[in-house]
């Protein structure tokens, strides 16, 4: 298909039934499953938990959980006292939330001091396949028996009652005698216990297998696949698989319900709560459970045409809907080896534009798609002539789900006259050798546009990830010396990054998320388009938040015994976040170069300055920088506290942070 922890920081286990389902043709709903499949939930401080990522657990705890409930609320208490009293032993524990909207459910969790997160089932497909009829159900898991659920029922004999009496003493612990059972390796004595306590949860869509079975696939399920998963599953396509009829559909339809539940697939990771975006491709959460539901059914296949079969295509040369381009770059071929580090490979072509050119959209054609991880790219100025009138920008760059750069209607990035065209070509081996020979198309505005697009980056070059870290933060702003309009962004990072955010804090302290990817892919970097140019006044702060996984448990981690620094191979890391805008008060015939400068000037506070006041505290000072603490007072001149970029450049020092800053710039 397409191309789509602490206590604060949790956020999805999704539960996929593989038996209740399918129990039989009638209502399965009163079954409890026997294990759940994987998934993936957002919880309310927006970040992702997939169940596969803690296979590691000895056992998991979910309870469901409805906002404004006393028995909730009890039982979220109780639940905290079982989280604390298996911490060491690794125990994870979770409610989960069908019911509510984020918003409130955000709100209860702070009002109440809740300690364990909060798991927003929004398309309540886990509730459904969970079986769950009623708050306060516990749900202990065992992930080294496949997710088996080992126990389903109340906390205690407390909550077992119509009317529980939650000051009383608690006569059976279910819920603490089934995690030590799983544990000790052991069955559970009471497996499954009927739950008569709490307020039953609707579930609408929550119907028989039977209901399920009368989706059309012909009509609803196959439209879904062509329009959001066939242009990468098809002849030349990018996809593993070609989805070129039905009976390859059922074939794959397990894994691709497990795509669809994990948010693998399609590959759009920006949470659908915050922003709108342009090229979307993820499915909607009818189109989601409407394949969900189909493929639990057995995937029928009923009648009508197979418009995936009569229908099937070719993936184009280039993008269909972008033709032919105007210019085609033909990139120097290189010989990847089946294995050993590949040092980035710097390749220079001359300028092939005639004159000034403006770039409307870039395309790739990797020669070698397997081995080829990213192209970033930049013009390189003639220093023998004048300078240019227009500013040089990136030529364009390619990163993995990527193809096709398209610049907004009206706007385009210059390319100046003469020089070269630069290309950074960072390669990985895969176990065979491989020869990449890229192609570069270029398409270009007739006449040059009255938008200039713009673009910096927001970076930590002293960024320092500790040993063994499971949720590590980093934080870098930019703040913006005149109105500019926001038009895309990009966030990058490597095999650690586990979740990033960009937020807008305006002059008056407001703080706006624009962006959340709960759950990074380090497989699929993307760009994001505003679905509408976003507005950023003069003074107001761009600041990112990345999350690193350093742990021992994050599956693509190359050596969680390291303190991983900034570095461009994939077993260092990178801080990294581009926003592409435009000045308000620039066109193309009025350049305002000295916006983009002050721009980058405030990059020198921002990777150090925390609490985003615009000046650097001295407990601020860290990293190569926490030698300047001992000059403190010394250079604090107007001795309020802190040092503002006046002061840094007194004591000449901006410099050197600058030439720092310009080194993590690796793609514009």
């Amino acid at each position: 298909m397409k191309a789509v922890l602490g206590a604060a920081a949790v956020s999805a286990i999704v539960i996929a039934t593989v038996g209740a389902a399918s129990a039989s043709k009638g209502d399965a709903s009163s079954v409890t499953p026997d294990r759940v499949g994987d998934f993936q939930l957002t919880d309310t401080t927006r970040v992702a938990h997939k169940l596969s990522y803690y296979q590691y657990a000895p056992a998991i705890v979910l309870m469901s959980q409805k906002d404004g409930s006393p028995l909730s609320r009890a039982a979220a208490a109780e639940l905290a006292k079982l989280q604390a009293a298996y911490k060491d032993k690794g125990v994870l524990f979770y409610m989960i939330n069908p019911a509510d909207t984020r918003e409130a459910a955000a709100a209860e969790a702070a009002s109440n001091k809740f300690a364990v997160p909060v798991l927003m089932d929004d398309l309540q497909l886990v509730g459904e396949q969970m079986n769950i009829r009623r708050e306060g159900e516990v749900f202990v898991l065992d992930p080294r028996a496949d997710f088996k659920v080992a126990y389903h029922g109340p906390l205690d004999d407390r909550f077992n009652r119509a009317s529980p009496d939650i000051n009383a003493r608690p006569a059976t612990a279910y819920a603490a005698q089934a995690i030590d059972a799983v544990l000790a390796r052991q069955p559970v004595a009471n497996p499954r216990v009927e739950m008569k306590a709490g307020q039953a949860l609707a579930f609408p869509e929550r119907k028989p297998v039977a209901a399920y079975e009368e989706i059309s696939y012909s009509k609803t399920v196959a439209p879904i696949l062509q329009k959001k998963c066939v242009s990468c599953h098809q002849k030349g396509g990018i996809g593993p698989f070609q989805m070129n009829s039905y009976e390859i559909v059922k074939g794959f339809a397990p894994m691709m319900r497990e795509t669809v539940m994990t948010r693998r697939m399609p590959p759009f990771f920006a949470d659908p709560h915050v922003g709108k975006w342009s090229n979307d491709t993820s499915l909607t959460p009818e189109e989601t459970r409407t394949l969900v539901h189909w493929i639990e059914a057995g995937a029928p296949r009923g009648t009508g045409e197979d418009i995936l079969k009569t229908q099937a295509g070719e993936a184009p040369e280039w993008p269909t809907a972008l033709g032919k381009p105007d210019v085609v770059v033909q990139l120097p071929s290189f010989n990847v080896p089946a294995s050993g580090v590949i040092e980035y490979q710097h390749m220079v072509v001359d300028n092939p534009f005639k004159g000034d050119a403006w770039l409307r959209a870039v395309a790739f054609k990797p020669g070698a798609r397997p081995v080829l991880h990213h192209i970033t790219s930049g013009y390189m100025a003639d220093k023998s002539l004048p300078p240019a009138d227009l500013p040089g920008s990136s030529v364009g760059s390619y990163v993995p789900g990527a193809g096709v750069q398209l610049y907004n209607e009206g706007t385009g990035a210059p390319v100046p006259a003469g020089g070269k065209l630069s290309f950074s070509m960072h390669y990985t081996t895969n176990g065979r050798p491989m020869t990449d020979a890229t192609q570069i198309g270029y398409y270009l505005l007739k006449t040059p546009p009255e938008i200039i697009r713009r673009a910096a980056v927001i970076s930590n070059p002293i960024m320092r990830i500790p040993a063994g870290d499971p949720r590590h933060a980093e934080v870098a702003y930019l703040e913006f010396p005149a109105d500019a309009l926001l038009y895309s962004v990009h966030p990058h990072a490597h095999y650690r990054g586990y979740a990033v955010e960009l937020t807008e804090i305006t002059p008056d302290g407001k703080e706006t998320p624009i962006l959340s990817v709960p759950k990074y892919d380090f497989n699929w970097q993307l760009d994001y388009d505003l679905a509408q140019p976003l507005l950023v006044k003069k003074g107001t702060k761009l600041r990112v938040k990345w999350i690193y996984d350093n742990s021992m448990h994050n599956p693509a981690n190359p050596d969680p015994k390291l303190n991983v620094t900034w570095g461009e191979q994939t077993w260092n890391e990178m801080m990294y976040f581009r926003v592409n805008y435009r000045w308000v008060d620039e066109t193309s015939h009025h350049v305002r170069n000295d916006l983009q400068a002050k721009l980058m000037e405030s990059r020198i506070i921002g990777f150090l300055d925390d609490n985003a006041d615009g000046k650097l505290q001295i407990t601020e000072l860290r990293g190569p920088y926490a030698a300047l603490k001992s000059r403190f007072a010394e250079l604090d001149l107007n001795h309020d506290g802190g040092l503002d970029l006046h002061e840094l450049a007194v004591a000449n020092l901006t410099r050197g942070v600058a030439k720092r800053l310009a080194e993590t710039d690796i793609e514009q």
